[in-house]
């Protein structure tokens, strides 16, 4: 690519995590070209799609979680890890507004831009859900798919305003009905 071109894309990318974050995943494309400053044609040769966009802004952030998952996996106790890695994947997807429901469905859509990073992600967590299932302080009626839909159904929580600030008693709630007691 070259370097007039990664620097419109990389532009591009800024403004549209600052759009998608303040007025949603629905935002308009044109918006986003418009204060980009550039057409909507320049916007629409880096990301054909809304869904090339968002996993052009998601897939850094979902690899960086699967990675995450690997270190804690290796330095954290299962439930130390499972519970950091989990917040830290619920706060990925809080942070652009309104990408809960395109995840949810991009997970079952392989033809969708985000599938892989998504499946990328579920797969990380159930590494480490099975990880702690094993050494008895998780629910083993839980799978990767569950562990993908809680993370969603919690980041759902943080893009309501009137449910906003019930977001981190609530995801207190939910890991406590994960995890169990060891012999429980």
């Amino acid at each position: 690519m070259r370097a007039d071109a990664k620097k419109n894309r990389d532009h591009l990318l800024v403004v549209a995590g600052t759009a998608i974050a303040e007025q949603g995943a629905d935002v308009s494309l044109r918006d986003i070209a418009r204060q980009a400053e550039v057409g909507l044609t320049t916007l629409l040769r880096h990301f054909p799609t809304r869904e090339a966009l968002l996993d052009a802004l998601l897939r850094t952030s979902f690899d960086e979680l699967a990675t995450k998952a690997g270190e804690l996996e290796m330095s954290n106790s299962p439930e130390d890890a499972l519970l950091t890695w989990l917040r830290d994947c619920v706060a990925c997807a809080t942070e652009f507004r309104g990408v809960t429901t395109l995840m949810a469905a991009a997970i079952e859509d392989t033809d969708s831009a985000l599938h892989d990073s998504c499946v990328t992600m579920r797969a990380a967590g159930a590494r480490l859900l099975i990880r702690a299932q094993d050494v008895g302080i998780a629910r083993t009626d839980l799978d990767g798919t569950d562990l993908f839909a809680l993370v969603a159904a919690l980041a759902w929580l943080g893009d309501q305003a009137s449910l906003a600030s019930r977001a981190d008693h609530l995801f207190d709630v939910v890991s406590s009905a994960i995890l169990v007691k060891a012999g429980s």
